[in-house]
């Protein structure tokens, strides 16, 4: 057998010879004849193919659900569709279970992520399959302990990894920093002379696909479910209902169709295909994925499996011997996906894979002089920002998806096909899914192969960087723009991207981002922020108000010409939204600032970033509560323009025909004026914490408009700003930021805006029983204000804690430039179980831990600045 070393001795060698350029695609059909350590796996592949002779059992006629695809991801929402009480679940397979990607996945489960819900997921399926199924089935699954050790090469990783272990203290995941002595104690085979330390987490580890998806699929037909095999899915069928909405009827085979409403997309790399066979989009890209097993190694056994970062390489540990694998920068495409593999492998190239053999032996040196057992290379599909695909798709209802893991399929299966479970059987998952939510998209996206290659690309390629907070992708930009974006970029604007919008994130000549200067400017005078990138619809037509009755948590139900902040509920009383809703006056004259139309009508502003999560959200509601009225896009043909500041209304009183008093424009109102000869809709709000009002404008008046503006501010000090001021600001006030602050599983009660809600009144509105609940029982954790007045970073993730407990970790974190301090947003529990009262939250000495240093915090009921809204109303 040839060492790695010696391998890659010769994949150099090799390339050098290759004097023509080499191609970063495969054309070429994959080979099975592999030597691969699932044997059990191999036995079935090297069999006369199946699919020939028929399913494993008759179809039936009806199901409740069909699931496409026997992997992870399949067998996992089987089993917890099941569990959910599902009668007559069916998962088709088209050749065996864990076929295509599944059987040849590393099975590696890291505890600890960057990211909270993750951890969440993560925790499930370790639990799955470490204790459940084997309690349920008395098979085992192939989970083995034996840890999980990150390495840091250098400062900035070591520091992202201590940021890991203070959030595991708020999930009770043990995890430990290690020097690099205590690292060589553990590892003894490891090269340490480069480390600044590592990260070790005791209870990780692996386990088997197969034996993984044998246990989950056997404890789902205990419970009535099906698993055919050898039953490729050839169509699904669509029928359109009354209101003119598609809906799933039924899914085609070969051997016969089964009638259902509910189909769920867990077909892997073949995903796009089944997407295809019912027009859904799936915005996913197959790619070669590799790694190496070696000869057996004297000293290996029972030691942590190790992920390196910085060199872009895992060892897993595979019985006495090693699997070494990795993401490289240059990943090879799979163009062609055939739709016959399914045991098969391609040859590696070891050209793309050598990096990763360099990383391996610079970290064990004894492989060097290892032999090599065998390669793997396979496909695994890769999405544009390295998140899973999950949800009802936009456009067909009863379309699930659950694919598109970035090799994360077997660690993260378990969490997923229970929230995936949940979300068919109750219409919303448990946790906050808002990051794999298929409904995060824009079709304008969607439809761009390019953008989703491009992106996926360099997702792929990230997949092991340090994860700073305000990083920005390279790939797939300016696909959005909006009117002021050649005005902006001239002025020195640094644009950050969201779902494809560009939006000013600072702006500056040169040298680093003057956030500060920024937020004082808007604090001290005023400041201009280009946000035209938010979502702009209108609710209208004859059922509008009863849309809106049941739709918004507040009551939008105010004369003409008012204002709403307000809230968007599940019915779990979690918050899918907070956007602003005015109320507009009918018209039979359409412009470019409303529709015409009979009836009620309201415009609604929504954050760009989630606006598509907001337009499925209230589509969905409208067809489930078939109310006949129309929900129609404005965003593209409306920019929005903000000044905020105590120097607003002076500025606008020279641009607007209109007079700016309290009197006369208070408050959360809007109206039609001209700005610079244009027709606008200026409505008084702020996102920042002072007096401001926001221009919405037709697309060709926002340039002028803008002009106008600062021409006028010239002598005011008024100055541009971007997103992250407004994200200083804005948790300065206590403003709530949705997705950060405010998601799904968080209900306005415990974000302290019950305010929002319309409880005081006997008007139904959707989540309203869960809040009356809620209420009732008394609130389980509660969104807290802590302020540090030490100056030290902090972004998100650190541990609360309240004397001498974790009681929670911090969703959001800023500094605010204005009092001088860091601020941070969390919600708390109270460890007892108990309800988390406001007694609770004031008798408590709190601290919160970053990087493992913890640091005296101190809490607050009220936004720390300006606690009287005084500034909103002009008061200074």
């Amino acid at each position: 057998m040839a060492s790695l070393s010696r391998a890659l001795r010769v994949a150099t060698i090799c390339s050098r010879r290759d004097l023509g350029p080499r191609a970063l695609t495969s054309r070429a059909g994959p080979t099975t004849e592999k030597s691969v350590p699932y044997q059990r796996t191999l036995k079935e592949a090297q069999s006369p193919t199946s699919v020939a002779q028929g399913p494993s059992r008759p179809l039936p006629s009806t199901a409740n659900v069909v699931v496409i695809g026997g992997g992870s991801l399949g067998c996992q929402t089987l089993y917890h569709l099941a569990k959910l009480g599902v009668s007559g679940a069916v998962l088709l397979e088209r050749e065996k279970l864990t076929s295509g990607t599944t059987w040849h996945t590393a099975g590696l489960l890291w505890q600890l992520r960057p990211s909270d819900v993750e951890v969440e997921l993560l925790a499930h399926t370790r639990r799955v399959v470490s204790h459940d199924l084997e309690e349920e089935t008395g098979l085992h699954t192939g989970w083995i302990q034996n840890g999980g050790l990150f390495i840091a090469s250098n400062r900035q990783r070591l520091d992202e990894y201590k940021r890991l272990m203070s959030l595991g203290k708020a999930y009770g995941v043990e995890s430990h920093v290690l020097s690099p002595a205590e690292t060589k104690a553990l590892y003894p085979l490891m090269n340490v002379d480069d480390l600044y330390g590592t990260l070790y987490v005791p209870q990780d580890g692996t386990m088997d696909p197969a034996g993984t998806c044998t246990a989950l699929s056997r404890a789902a037909a205990a419970r009535g479910a099906q698993v055919i095999e050898n039953c490729p899915v050839s169509g699904i069928r669509v029928r359109t209902d009354d209101f003119g909405v598609r809906r799933v009827a039924a899914v085609e085979t070969e051997h016969g169709s089964i009638q259902t409403p509910c189909v769920v997309n867990c077909a892997g790399v073949w995903a796009g295909a089944v997407g295809r066979m019912a027009g859904v989009k799936v915005p996913l890209v197959a790619m070669h994925h590799a790694y190496v097993v070696t000869e057996r190694i004297e000293g290996i056994q029972n030691m942590p499996n190790v992920r390196d970062h910085d060199a872009s390489v895992y060892l897993r540990l595979q019985g006495d011997a090693l699997s070494v694998g990795g993401y490289e920068t240059n990943p090879i495409f799979w163009e062609e996906v055939s739709d016959k593999f399914a045991f098969g492998l391609f040859d590696l190239d070891w050209d793309v894979f050598g990096p990763h053999i360099e990383g391996a032996v610079h970290r064990v040196p004894v492989l060097e002089k290892t032999g090599v057992k065998s390669t793997v290379c396979g496909p695994e599909s890769f999405t544009p920002d390295h998140k899973p695909l999950m949800g009802e798709a936009p456009e067909l209802r009863g379309f699930y998806l659950g694919c598109g893991f970035n090799s994360a399929g077997m660690m993260l299966g378990g969490g997923c096909g229970r929230e995936l479970a949940h979300w068919i059987v109750h219409g919303r998952p448990e946790k906050d899914m808002y990051s794999y939510d298929i409904r995060r998209f824009h079709p304008r996206l969607t439809d761009q192969r390019r953008w989703i290659r491009e992106r996926s690309h360099e997702s792929y390629a990230k997949n092991y960087s340090v994860v700073f907070p305000h990083d920005e992708p390279l790939a797939g930009r300016n696909m959005r723009t909006d009117p002021l974006h050649e005005e902006l970029l001239a002025r020195g604007c640094v644009f950050q991207e969201r779902q494809g919008w560009e939006r000013p994130g600072w702006f500056t000549p040169q040298g680093t981002a003057p956030i500060k200067k920024e937020c004082l400017a808007c604090r001290g005078a005023a400041a201009v922020f280009n946000m035209s990138y938010f979502g702009k619809f209108y609710l209208v037509g004859l059922d509008a108000r009863k849309a809106a009755d049941w739709l918004f948590s507040a009551d939008v139900n105010r004369p003409p010409g008012s204002t709403v902040y307000t809230c968007m509920l599940n019915h779990r009383g979690g918050t899918e939204s907070d956007l602003t809703v005015s109320r507009l006056a009918p018209s039979s004259q359409a412009s470019a600032l409303a529709p015409a139309f009979e009836g009620d009508g309201y415009y609604l502003a929504v954050g760009g970033a989630v606006a598509q999560h907001n337009w499925a959200h209230i589509s969905t509601v409208l067809q489930d509560q078939k109310l006949r009225c129309q929900l129609i896009d404005g965003s593209a043909d409306l920019g929005m323009i903000s000044i905020q500041g105590p120097a607003s209304r002076a500025i606008l009183q020279e641009v607007l025909d209109a007079d700016l008093s309290n009197e006369a424009f208070p408050f959360s109102t809007h109206k039609l004026v001209r700005a610079a000869g244009h027709l606008v809709r200026a409505m008084r709000l702020s996102f920042v914490g002072e007096l401001g009002w926001e221009l919405h404008a037709p697309r060709p008046a926002c340039v002028p408009v803008y002009q106008a503006v600062m021409t006028a501010g010239a002598k005011h000090g008024l100055v541009n700003a971007g997103y992250r001021a407004i994200d200083s600001l804005s948790i300065e006030k206590g403003y709530r930021h949705w997705h950060a602050d405010l998601r799904p599983d968080d209900s306005p009660l415990e974000a302290g805006l019950a305010f929002t809600c319309k409880l005081k009144s006997a008007v139904p509105f959707l989540g309203r029983a869960a809040l009356e609940k809620q209420r009732a029982d008394g609130l389980r954790r509660r969104l807290l204000c802590l302020t540090v007045d030490e100056k030290v970073p902090m972004f998100g993730l650190e541990a609360i804690w309240r004397d001498g407990q974790v009681v929670g970790h911090i969703r959001r974190a800023d500094f605010g430039f204005a009092i001088d301090k860091t601020i941070a947003y969390g919600y708390i529990r109270d460890p007892s179980g108990g309800p988390v009262s406001l007694d609770f939250v004031r008798s408590g000495e709190y601290a919160l831990e970053r990087m493992g240093v913890t640091y005296p915090a101190r809490a607050h009921l009220k936004s720390p600045f300006d606690p009287d809204n005084k500034r909103v109303k002009g008061i200074y």
